[in-house]
């Protein structure tokens, strides 16, 4: 069973630079498998989901980006869906949600075009930030609520690539924005059918994160924060992880003196120098010296930095969350890395 069987909405935020969109994205793919439909949703206008997917920029509706064949992500599972799961993305562009709400509350028709050109939208997102962030969780919230023609939800998961770890508690608590704003009238109304979909039991609110100090401390004050605001928190992905090349014993010995050591076994392996004859060895040529100084200070590196995640990785339980981790692809991520990673999401429960 996976660990978020109930929720339709999952919001993934982090730190930038921990590739929160390449876990939404793998998420939703995650989500699609065994037959069912997600939304992955884009707020922030950076077109980061259409470049993932090797795509050009998205417009301002949903469209199908990715299929899931069965089995893709490993075993059938308990659905046994013999269907291809379907990723859809939307990337929100604010003018255009701005006029569809203009229009489906005022019926304001050509006269809320007109407004685009006399820059209206731009001062009125800008002087009532609680209104953007109201168009934005809005429309996310309503994908989760729609009914397709037959009466069932049209999709079975929406993933919302959400703003950054810093930002998330207030973009997505929009009643505090809009308390300000307005107390009755469609505004409000709206900001309390988002708040219902946000504080219930459908929705859960995930972080992304690196084995690293900066990344980590702003999960856990991420986590505080979302707690603070009666928020529902999900669980907390590590990306990015290094496979470890040195074992305990070998973090522990890394920083004694192994100068003559590894010089000896470089020379008996013949780097760096011919093999000697008859199989005798010969005194360690300076070919071969020139190189123990520098892959005694990658080891060292490599030493410290799994002491440094292995304090981080203690930092992350102890927020006693639901936890996953995915690898670092070499080469950066391409459609293929992404079903990996989904993979990897699916085996571990997150999906």
């Amino acid at each position: 069973m996976p660990d978020w069987e109930g929720a339709r909405l999952h919001v993934v935020s982090g730190k930038g630079g921990t590739g929160k969109t390449t876990v939404a994205a793998a998420l939703a793919m995650a989500l699609a498998a065994e037959g069912r439909r997600t939304l992955l949703v884009e707020v922030e206008e950076r077109q980061g989901i259409a470049e993932l997917f090797g795509l050009a920029a998205l417009p301002y509706e949903e469209r199908k980006i990715a299929g899931v064949a069965p089995g893709a992500l490993g075993a059938l599972g308990a659905r046994g869906a013999r269907q291809e799961g379907e990723v859809f993305a939307l990337a929100i562009d604010i003018e255009q949600a701005l006029l569809e709400y203009l229009e489906m509350f005022y019926k304001l028709g050509r006269a809320g075009k007109a407004l685009r050109k006399v820059g209206f939208i731009d001062f009125a997102t800008t002087i009532a930030p609680g209104l953007r962030d109201v168009l934005l969780t809005g429309k996310a919230c309503e994908a989760v609520r729609r009914k397709g023609p037959d009466g069932r939800r049209l999709y079975d998961a929406v993933v919302m690539d959400a703003p950054p770890t810093g930002r998330v508690s207030r973009f997505l608590n929009i009643n505090t924005e809009v308390a300000g704003l307005a107390r009755f009238g469609p505004i409000f109304t709206q900001s309390q059918a988002v708040m219902r979909v946000i504080r219930s039991p459908e929705t859960v609110v995930h972080l992304v994160t690196l084995l690293e100090e900066m990344p980590v401390q702003e999960t856990v004050d991420g986590v505080a924060d979302l707690r603070a605001a009666g928020l529902p928190v999900g669980g907390v992905f590590v990306n990015m992880v290094r496979p470890p090349v040195l074992d305990e014993a070998a973090v522990l010995a890394a920083e004694g003196d192994h100068t003559e050591e590894l010089a000896l076994a470089l020379a008996d392996a013949g780097v760096g120098a011919r093999p000697g004859r008859g199989g005798t060895r010969r005194a360690v040529p300076a070919a071969t010296r020139k190189l123990v100084e520098p892959l005694l200070a990658q080891g060292r590196e490599h030493a410290a930095r799994v002491v440094l995640e292995r304090d981080q990785r203690a930092d992350v339980q102890a927020l006693k969350l639901p936890t996953y981790e995915l690898p670092l692809l070499n080469g950066g991520v391409d459609l293929g890395g992404l079903y990996r990673l989904a993979a990897a999401l699916k085996e571990q429960g997150a999906a």
